[in-house]
């Protein structure tokens, strides 16, 4: 743990600093908020900034920001200035840790801090036979691509093969090209010199120089511009990067995990991607599955995010009903894991009783429920249509079709899975009958 400490802390830094190194840390000092930049531009691998409380944690959290800059920051001060600790929570501070110190509590906020805080929670053997191929090539050098739908993970995976690298102990950086703009990331990815261009005020280090000995993920690759690709290449294949505005290039030492939610050999075809690129980073392909492809995995990973967000939100932690789980078995997942934790997260705020149950599961898209409840608790059997000679197909596929919807009450879903039909389709074709003038059961869902 690379830990940073800011400000004179009430002339308490060499108790707090004593205390983090029994913890396991590494302690840098930095007088105040512009010498805490510079430390962070330096590349140099901070987890945890703890910052005193009297200085502008406000100006020094979106100086962050706007430099893209990812650390976890805590505020310090004395215990008995509680107008000080809500300005700095408020300013963005994850933390506020009370002077003098106390060690247990230093303690864990270091632990917080250090925690794997993008736990891999699987139950599911085509999950499992993902991360055994994982561990399996980890160790190696090889750049890996990581495929796979857009919120099945495809992040956490790359964590996973770093922590079981050589790597290991050295930093992971992790960036998202998709959401950086074409014009910064450049300069994200190689950093540059004081007075490169207009705003270059200091020498900013890159993220190949920051992840150097370590491992840089260049998440959604696929969104990288071609000019840009071409530098990324000679990175990757000479192992040495130029500054903006620097005079000689600099040697690095990075291995590269990429990711992409689309395909790239489609992207190589259209030239929206190298193809000499391509090959440098698909030395090793993994392809992530679809949630809905790894049932085994949705109720563990639901009940991990009951637990999360029951204790983000400090509310009690509820066992699912068995109904509720029944309920997250029988939908296709379309956005994926974080779909999955977006709708665990709700569920728990809107839980009124013992248990979440599955009134408190709202499902965001009805046409991905894949086998919802009959309205009654008997099952009816599925009717039948017998053919009569002259009838046309037309005519037929009517009959059944509104006669299916009378035994199912008017619920379409389960109307459109006797039939094998969509939901959409079914709607279409009930706004045909009725525009024909046939009765068509009200829809009772």
């Amino acid at each position: 743990m690379e830990l940073l400490i800011v400000g004179t802390l009430e002339g308490q830094i060499g108790a707090a600093s004593k205390i983090a190194i029994a913890q396991g840390g590494h302690v840098s000092l930095a007088d105040n908020e512009d010498a805490a930049l510079e430390v962070l531009r330096s590349g140099k691998s901070i987890e945890l900034v703890m910052i005193d409380v009297k200085l502008d944690i406000y100006r020094f959290i979106k100086s962050l920001e706007s430099e893209r800059i990812n650390v976890l920051v805590v505020a310090c001060g004395v215990a008995n200035d509680p107008t000080l600790a809500v300005k700095a929570i408020k300013a963005g501070a994850k933390e506020y840790i009370p002077l003098p110190p106390d060690p247990e509590l230093i303690g864990a906020v270091l632990a917080a801090a250090t925690r794997e805080n993008h736990a891999l929670i699987y139950g599911d053997k085509k999950t499992e036979a993902v991360l055994k191929m994982a561990k399996q090539i980890a160790p190696s050098e090889a750049s890996v691509l990581l495929t796979g739908a857009s919120g099945t993970g495809k992040e956490i995976f790359s964590r996973f093969i770093h922590d079981n690298s050589k790597r290991a102990n050295k930093k992971f950086v992790a960036v998202n090209c998709a959401a950086i703009p074409e014009t910064l990331l450049e300069s994200e990815l190689f950093g540059y010199e004081k007075g490169a261009f207009t705003g270059a005020v200091a020498r900013r280090i890159g993220k190949f120089e920051e992840a150097s000995d370590g491992t840089l993920l260049l998440d959604e690759i696929s969104e990288m511009d071609i000019g840009i690709q071409a530098k990324l290449l000679r990175a990757i294949q000479e192992k040495e990067i130029d500054r903006i505005g620097g005079k000689a290039p600099i040697k690095v030492n990075t291995r590269i995990i990429a990711t992409s939610n689309r395909d790239l050999t489609e992207a190589v075809k259209n030239g929206t991607f190298r193809q000499d690129l391509y090959y440098r980073l698909n030395v090793v392909n993994i392809q992530i599955p679809a949630l809905k492809d790894r049932p085994g995995d949705i109720v563990v990973l639901a009940k991990h995010f009951v637990k999360k967000y029951s204790e983000l939100n400090e509310l009690p932690m509820k066992p699912m009903s068995q109904a509720a789980e029944e309920k997250l078995l029988n939908y296709l997942w379309p956005g994926n894991v974080r779909e999955l934790e977006n709708t665990i997260h709700r569920a728990v705020l809107l839980s009124t009783g013992e248990q979440i149950e599955e009134d408190a599961i709202i499902l965001d898209d009805v046409d991905s429920i894949i086998n919802k409840p009959e309205t009654t608790n008997e099952t009816a059997p599925t009717p039948t249509i017998t053919p009569q000679f002259g009838t046309t197909v037309a005519a037929m596929e009517r009959n059944l079709i509104i006669d299916t919807l009378k035994h199912t009450l008017g619920n379409r879903t389960v109307a459109a899975q006797i039939l094998g039909i969509s939901i959409r389709t079914l709607r279409n074709k009930l706004k045909q009958y009725e525009a024909e003038g046939f009765e068509v059961e009200a829809d009772k869902q």
